[in-house]
């Protein structure tokens, strides 16, 4: 659908903006959140920090070296997700059509709502103005045709900035930037463009470089050239039901094994099937959830067609969201989420007129068990006597 208005909104330094609200002596100084060992890294650092070259992921003792006062705060991750829910409920308050991104940041489909204001950008003032009076949550909103040069463009002014990024700017504003800002490129994957030679995501846009783009890339490189050349869903994964089941696990140390991460994905998927099965339910919305060392937490959706319970379906569309999203850094925590529930006995599976249901008569009822056990040889009595004669 053409003509789509969709929010990026990104709170600025969020856990340090949020230990901020429990302590206001920290106003002012260099904050950093992270473990209190010396082997630990920066989750986020305060504006203040960042001025000492200060950023997430960075060791603990380099940040310290850099910044001989900064002040290290413990996370606490139970006052940051009630803090996200209060931020996301607010974000509802304007349209139910709400997709989160991670704990921090989200997307938001305006079309309907923009419509009402004389001034397009006073929506995006008034979210950002009563998120900071509200919730003293400082955020930066980006504005965009999709959600790709939405959530671009909210990263080109922060903090407190609202920055529009429209089609036709692409090759101005999006095209220069170096390819380490470029969203869905990990930093793993920098230095193997730039060996080739791709320094911009200009360079990713360029037809020129199609084929080698393709070679790097494989199954992730034609939605990186379509979002460099500024096309990307405007689709939000969202619902207006807050009901929804999961099943989430902290691993014992963090992981870069992509078989492992796998493994525990499809254990995970295998467990909410059993949940849903047993509760009665099935969901149209399926999440994953992916928490790295450094605590940046990112979760992803797609919505169905149908509403599942299945595994195989659980499963492989987690996966591809996982596959879609992880950018190669160490993981300790994995979840996978099925929402927008209803009670199985109300929905009403519509077939294809190009499809045949599967039926339960006798022949398919000993298909299935012949197979359950293959040296039963399970048969029909009129068959046994038609042999018999």
């Amino acid at each position: 659908m053409a003509g789509r208005v969709i929010f990026h909104v990104d709170i600025n330094a969020y856990y340090a903006s949020a230990e901020l609200l429990k302590n206001s002596a920290l106003q002012g100084q260099p904050v950093a959140v992270a473990g209190l060992t010396r082997r630990s890294v920066v989750s986020t650092a305060s504006y203040e920090a960042r001025a000492y070259g200060v950023h997430s992921a960075m060791p603990l003792h380099e940040a310290m070296r850099l910044c001989p006062d900064l002040v290290v705060v413990a996370g606490d991750y139970k006052w940051y997700e009630e803090l996200s829910g209060r931020f996301f409920a607010f974000l509802r308050r304007f349209t139910p059509y709400v997709e989160p991104a991670s704990i921090d940041e989200g997307y938001m489909d305006v079309t309907e709502v923009i419509a009402r204001y004389e001034r397009p950008l006073d929506l995006a003032w008034q979210i950002q103005q009563g998120l900071l009076d509200e919730l003293r949550l400082p955020v930066s909103i980006g504005v965009g045709p999709n959600k790709f040069l939405a959530k671009m463009a909210s990263d080109m002014r922060k903090p407190l900035g609202i920055t529009i990024l429209r089609k036709q700017e692409v090759r101005k504003k999006l095209w220069p930037l170096p390819i380490e800002s470029m969203f869905g490129i990990g930093k793993k994957t920098v230095p193997i463009l730039k060996r080739e030679g791709i320094e911009t995501i200009g360079d990713v846009a360029d037809p020129a470089n199609e084929s080698l783009i393709l070679r790097l890339l494989g199954r992730h490189s034609i939605t990186t050239i379509q979002h460099a050349r500024g096309n990307g869903s405007n689709q939000l994964s969202c619902t207006s039901s807050v009901q929804s089941i999961s099943q989430s696990t902290t691993l014992d140390e963090d992981v870069e094994d992509y078989a492992e991460m796998r493994t525990v994905i499809q254990r995970l998927s295998r467990r909410l099937s059993q949940r849903a099965s047993e509760e009665k339910v099935k969901g149209r919305l399926i999440s994953t959830s992916i928490r790295y060392s450094d605590f940046k937490n990112v979760i992803r959706s797609v919505s169905l067609e149908d509403y599942t319970n299945d595994e195989k379906v659980i499963y492989e569309n987690a996966m591809m969201l996982f596959d879609r999203n992880y950018n190669g850094d160490p993981v300790r925590h994995l979840g996978v989420h099925l929402g927008s529930l209803k009670d199985q006995t109300n929905i009403i599976t519509q077939f294809s007129m190009f499809e045949q249901p599967e039926t339960n008569n006798i022949e398919n009822v000993l298909l299935k068990l012949n197979e359950m056990m293959p040296d039963a040889h399970l048969t029909t009595a009129s068959k046994i006597k038609t042999k018999s004669k």
